[in-house]
């Protein structure tokens, strides 16, 4: 009583139950807009509803003329989207972003507690609300932006890969007769994601027409929301006890399941996700990304995850390749499902995909068509399979997506003998399905087992050749032993003493010479990379005797110009990797192991004929000094020679050049008509070794 006392009732209001909008009722969440604009300055172009779904598109215009619109954005995406012609599919006619279409979403699955109230004159009126919706804004003209630049960037190729070269005349066609579909079959097929997609896509939109706020409409369609009749009979819902009627304002909070928003059955969030066991865990994510290093892998998963268990469960759903993790087939594709492409078993498709895989254990390279033609199955299933695993490369074919995860190998080489032991049952199991030659596969194996880095750098080949040479090197030895020997009998009044050690003193120089030793660490019987037997071409005090000097010019002038004459175009980085391994085929004592500097080989690709073309490549680029001094070869006496020299005055200019501007300058400038497959020639016979 005393907090009614403290409380008293100032006014009381009657409240009526307005039923004329029933179910018909909508309120629309806008998104938020300065407090300047009002609902009259915004113009609704046209709006459309999908009843079953309650889903709305409005289409709303942009006020251009406002000081905080900007207009060249406004003409760049216009652009992007619809191009510089313009016609009746064109999302913006006007060559400006002048609109923007909003689409509605579901706030609430459950709306029988909301209502819209109007007050007038003492009374309160209240109409149910049948549905909430939010608007938001729709970005599908980026989608058709993003269409439109994938076009021109396939126009400006001027062709396909060679995995989508055109097909040939005679093509494959599977037929498949289909079975009759069981009940749970049916089922399955009702609720999944793909059905209710396609049960929301056929409804079709009803076109709507917009009335504004002060519409003489709009006024007319207000007044239903005052209730028709004050009488008993029609407001019996409100005759209720003031218990019973506070019940029915705040019914009791019981959590519901439809109160969560809907998402499509595929899609789990890692709140959700870690809730589950550690191996479905592994499975979903697995299925989802379908390729993944393990360290990616135990991120996702969450802190104080134990590596061990991961690893034992990961090797139940996954394959190893490259030292990544990949799908296994049989998840991807279950039993008793087919191919969405050509309706072929789930059996098939796991072999085919298998075949895919166990190639990618041999090469990061594999070629659609071959894998096509082994495994007899149609394109697209061909294509899905290594869209699973690799990235498409013009001109090159399908390179496995990630690279090669060498820590893990070296951390697990029980795991990776075992995943070995795996991929030969399988290939066994690829053998007799797909008639493989074993001749043709084992050196494939061979190289898949060395656990080495299919793409091998300049630098690494130069540190096999050095040990190659210090494995011959007690061979060697012994031959120079024999020499020497010989040499002593033959000619003993001629022989001189040689130190064992000799010190050369390198030339007071800004020049650094390059590194050409052949091998390192073994001076024993050597002068700087010459045996002491062999001194008369050794450089003393850092300077070569005259002879010497005319030699090894000869000598450098030989190689340089074969080098140029194979690859026209080689930069000093690549042409200092070619010397290299020169050096390293070479017998020990040649006169080239006197030392030569990066000055004297620039100079002597200058004397030969050649030219340096000074490539305008980007300032932040991450190449290094020598691989970006460019030398070509100006005149080779080919019949390329001017279809060349106008291509280097081309990349002079721009290190980056589309086709059709090569093709229309070649044209012009040799006064020939060139096809495409002769601008490839051209481009493959000048510059094989650079591009």
């Amino acid at each position: 009583m005393a907090n009614e006392e403290d409380d008293p009732i100032i006014q009381e209001i009657d409240v009526f139950l307005a039923r004329s909008l029933l179910e018909k009722l909508y309120l629309f969440q806008y998104p938020i807009r300065p407090a300047s604009m009002t609902y009259d300055d915004v113009t609704h172009l046209s709006a459309k509803i999908k009843p079953k779904q309650q889903k709305v598109e409005l289409e709303m215009a942009i006020d251009t003329l406002n000081p905080n619109y900007c207009r060249s954005k406004g003409e760049q995406i216009a652009l992007n989207v619809d191009g510089t012609c313009t016609d009746e599919t064109s999302t913006y006619s006007s060559k400006l972003m002048d609109k923007q279409t909003f689409c509605s979403s579901q706030a609430a699955s459950n709306v029988s507690r909301y209502a819209a109230a109007v007050y007038k004159k003492g009374e309160l009126h209240l109409t149910p609300l049948h549905g909430i919706l939010q608007l938001r804004p729709s970005f599908t003209y980026l989608d058709k932006a993003d269409a439109k630049h994938r076009e021109r960037e396939a126009a400006n190729e001027g062709g396909d890969s060679s995995q989508d070269e055109a097909e040939d005349d005679v093509k494959q066609i599977t037929v498949r007769f289909s079975r009759p579909e069981t009940e749970q079959a049916r089922q399955r097929r009702v609720q999944s994601y793909e059905f209710l997609q396609k049960r929301q896509a056929e409804e079709h939109w009803v076109h709507l027409h917009y009335y504004g706020l002060k519409d003489s409409r709009s006024e007319h369609e207000r007044q239903y929301l005052f209730s028709q009749g004050h009488g008993l009979a029609e407001n019996t819902e409100l005759i209720k006890s003031p218990s019973e009627y506070l019940m029915m304002l705040m019914p009791p909070s019981v959590e519901e399941e439809n109160d969560k928003p809907m998402a499509p059955s595929n899609v789990l969030s890692m709140a959700q996700l870690r809730t589950l066991p550690l191996a479905d865990q592994i499975k979903i994510l697995m299925k989802n990304v379908k390729v993944m290093p393990f360290a990616n892998l135990l991120s996702l998963l969450g802190s104080g995850t134990d590596a061990t268990a991961v690893l034992r469960c990961v090797q139940q759903v996954a394959l190893l390749v490259q030292g990544n993790w990949v799908v296994k087939s049989d998840v991807l594709y279950p039993k008793d499902t087919s191919s969405p492409h050509s309706g072929v078993p789930a059996e098939v498709l796991c072999r085919g995909r298998d075949f895919v895989m166990w190639k990618f254990t041999q090469d990061r390279w594999v070629v659609r068509k071959e894998v096509a033609a082994v495994t007899k199955l149609c394109p697209e299933d061909v294509k899905d399979f290594l869209e699973h695993m690799s990235v498409a490369r013009i001109n090159k074919g399908w390179e496995f997506m990630l690279p090669y995860d060498e820590d893990f190998v070296k951390k697990h080489p029980d795991i990776v003998q075992r995943q070995q032991m795996l991929w030969m049952g399988i290939q066994a199991k690829l053998e007799k399905v797909y008639n493989l030659l074993k001749e043709h596969l084992t050196p494939k194996k061979q190289e898949a087992q060395s656990a080495r880095p299919l793409l091998v750098s300049g630098e690494q080949r130069v540190n096999m050749a050095k040990a190659k040479v210090k494995q011959n090197y007690g061979q060697l030895e012994k031959e120079l032993q024999k020499q020497k020997a010989e040499m002593k009998s033959n000619d003993a009044s001629a022989r001189t003493d040689v130190p064992n050690i000799r010190i050369k003193e390198e030339p007071v120089s800004v020049e650094e010479p390059m590194d050409t030793s052949a091998h390192e660490g073994l001076n024993n019987g050597l002068v700087n990379g010459l045996h002491s037997a062999q001194g008369s071409v050794e450089p003393v005090n850092g300077h070569l005797p005259g002879g010497c000097i005319d030699r090894v010019a000869q000598e450098l002038k030989a190689f340089v110009s074969a080098t140029f004459k194979k690859q026209f175009v080689l930069t000093l980085s690549e042409l200092k990797r070619l010397f290299n391994l020169h050096l390293a085929s070479l017998p020990p004592g040649h006169t080239l192991f006197s030392g030569i500097s990066d000055k004297m080989l620039q100079d002597m690709v200058l004397d030969t004929g050649c030219k340096q073309i000074l490539v305008p490549f980007p300032p932040q680029t991450a190449a290094s000094p020598d691989e970006l001094k460019v030398y070509a070869l100006w005149e080779a006496g080919d019949t390329y020679d001017q279809h060349r020299q106008v291509l280097l005055e081309i990349f002079s200019k721009n290190y980056r050049v589309r086709r059709n501007v090569i093709q229309n300058q070649l044209s012009q400038e040799c006064g020939e008509d060139l096809n495409k497959q002769e601008v490839d020639r051209v481009l493959k016979v000048s510059f094989c070794s650079l591009w």
